[in-house]
């Protein structure tokens, strides 16, 4: 092999890598695998549990990084249809259909089965995560009904209960409350982006909460989300045993959730709305830091 044929190679493999890395989302699933590992330093402490906190970053990592790979296998038709996903390893043909298919099921096997030889609890909750995201979700749901981002919303809850589960050996209301939290937590993110991008989804024919039942409804089940996410995240905290300066910060960050939403509700504009959309992240990021900090 000639050193040109060689250096071709060696760029085309950085491109692909480039690309399937592209096509897990990092920054949504790295937000995802924080809330499983918060769950499981909620129940153990970590400096004590080197070896279960790898497995558990690798195991999740690569379940969630799968499901969302086989998601956008699937969608590549209407991301193909959308200004903002056009340009998609999967919807532009930078990668191959059928390589990303194997792709997403081989990381998805691994991660899941991974999950299953550490803990069987734990194990069934990453599947059940992975299974929500993927046949529910996407499959089944995302092109039919607007009400798909519960049970997307149960998917991303999957990761914190299964690190909560994977401390304890059993289920609590704790990981439940937890869960919840996330649970209530994702229409605050995802409503505020389908608003956004309403014209995309549009364009795409996918049904969301803007177009199926208007502007107001949709601000409305946002505020409604956002203080049950941060009541359940209180109660939690609560439940962990979360000391009091500890408590009262996550108090705090709550009440900005709150703020930002009832703003949203009654003055609404392009700059609140993208206001939210952020600080949903940067709020659910720093619950979990105030989680893992307590129990350290």
């Amino acid at each position: 092999m000639s050193v040109v044929t060689a250096q071709s190679s060696i760029v085309n493999l950085k491109s692909k890598i480039r690309a399937y890395w592209s096509l897990t989302k990092p920054l949504q699933s790295g937000l995802l695998l924080a809330t499983g590992l918060a769950g499981y330093m909620s129940a153990r402490c970590p400096v004590f549990n080197i070896g279960a906190i790898l497995g558990l970053a690798v195991s999740l990592f690569l379940a969630i990084a799968g499901s969302t790979v086989l998601n956008m296998w699937w969608d590549r038709d209407i991301d193909a249809k959308m200004g903002r996903t056009k340009k998609r390893a999967t919807s532009s043909g930078v990668v191959d259909e059928n390589e990303v298919l194997r792709v997403g099921l081989i990381l998805s096997v691994i991660g899941v089965g991974w999950a299953v030889a550490m803990d069987a609890l734990y194990g069934l909750i990453v599947f059940a995560g992975l299974f929500f995201d993927v046949v529910v979700y996407s499959i089944w749901l995302k092109r039919r009904t607007a009400w798909s981002i519960v049970w997307g919303g149960v998917s991303g809850a999957m990761p914190i209960l299964a690190g909560r589960a994977l401390g304890l050996g059993y289920i609590d209301w704790v990981g439940v409350t937890l869960a919840l939290g996330v649970l209530f937590w994702i229409p605050t993110h995802t409503l505020t982006f389908s608003m956004k991008f309403a014209k995309d989804y549009e364009a795409a024919c996918v049904p969301t909460f803007p177009s199926t039942y208007g502007l107001g409804v949709t601000r409305a089940t946002i505020a409604i989300s956002s203080v049950l996410a941060a009541a359940a995240m209180v109660v939690a905290g609560y439940g962990i045993g979360m000391a009091w300066g500890f408590l009262r910060l996550l108090g705090v960050l709550s009440a900005g959730l709150l703020i930002l939403a009832l703003v949203m509700t009654f003055r609404p504009s392009e700059r609140v709305n993208f206001g939210l959309f952020k600080y949903a992240s940067v709020y659910m990021l720093a619950a979990m830091i105030l989680v893992v900090i307590e129990v350290m």
